[in-house]
């Protein structure tokens, strides 16, 4: 009577093999993630580097005049922190006070409309007054009033901050939003979709300008977080961790094949 055959040592080896090979598979497209991922970083990098560059240049090159009505169509982000200049005449009617967070501490900026020489419309972000110097009364008026402001050309903020929106109709603003400022204010004429954050007097004074009620200026923070190369190397270094796994089990398997 013929018994049952008993597996050979190939029958034995194909679910282990079977194995390794879903080992190999899940290793290399684990890997070529997070080699993607550590592409991308690079990728990124540079293009963070390259924005830090513009807007140094941008901040500190000579001001130029501020863009017009015909410049406005092709406003974009290499515009950024550009410095600009403006002569006008400050409008008469409330400031625009949006809530801020500086290294003065909390506060508001005090938003005030500038109408150019050429005729169209600039909000001009004059600085930061602290939270109890909110009443116009502890602030000095500028409507009716020329002035000439050398400030940073800074594109708008639509909509509010995070998780906090604007209220036009209760007069709160968390962000510098140019069009839903201009429409409250009902100001009139074209209305430039920028804002400029204006320069700080020549000799002033932060405790002076506090202590007077002035909007402080000048506090325009350029600053850009830039952990890219941190990040690539993380990837690249799991990538290679995954691979020198996968390579482990190759060769231990490959031990025990010889040694079977």
């Amino acid at each position: 009577m013929t018994g049952t055959p008993t597996p050979g040592p190939v029958t034995r080896r194909h679910p282990r093999l079977a194995g390794l090979i879903l080992a190999n598979l899940l290793a290399v497209l684990l890997c070529g993630a997070l080699v993607a991922l550590g592409t991308w970083q690079v990728h990124r990098r540079a293009w963070k580097l390259e924005l830090i560059a513009r807007v140094e240049a941008n901040a500190h090159g000579d001001p130029v005049a501020a863009p017009g009505p015909a410049d406005w169509p092709a406003l974009s982000d290499r515009d950024a922190y550009r410095r600009v200049r403006l002569d006008g005449t400050w409008l008469d009617g409330p400031d625009t006070l949006v809530r801020a967070v500086t290294d003065l501490g909390g506060g508001f900026w005090v938003l005030t409309p500038l109408r150019t020489e050429d005729g169209f419309v600039v909000l001009v972000n004059r600085g930061f007054v602290p939270g109890d110097r909110r009443d116009p009364a502890t602030r000095t008026g500028v409507g009716g009033t020329r002035a000439a402001v050398t400030g940073l050309l800074r594109l708008d903020e639509p909509g509010g901050a995070f998780l906090r929106k604007n209220d036009p109709g209760a007069d709160t603003w968390y962000s510098r939003d140019v069009a839903a400022i201009a429409r409250a204010r009902g100001l009139a004429g074209p209305v430039a979709p920028y804002f400029v954050d204006a320069e700080r007097r020549p000799g002033s004074d932060v405790d002076r300008d506090l202590g007077a009620g002035l909007p402080v200026g000048g506090l325009t923070v350029i600053r850009f977080h830039n952990n890219h190369l941190i990040y690539a190397i993380t990837w690249y270094t799991l990538a290679l961790m995954v691979a020198g796994g996968a390579l482990y089990l190759d060769r231990d398997a490959w031990r025990r094949g010889r040694a079977a």
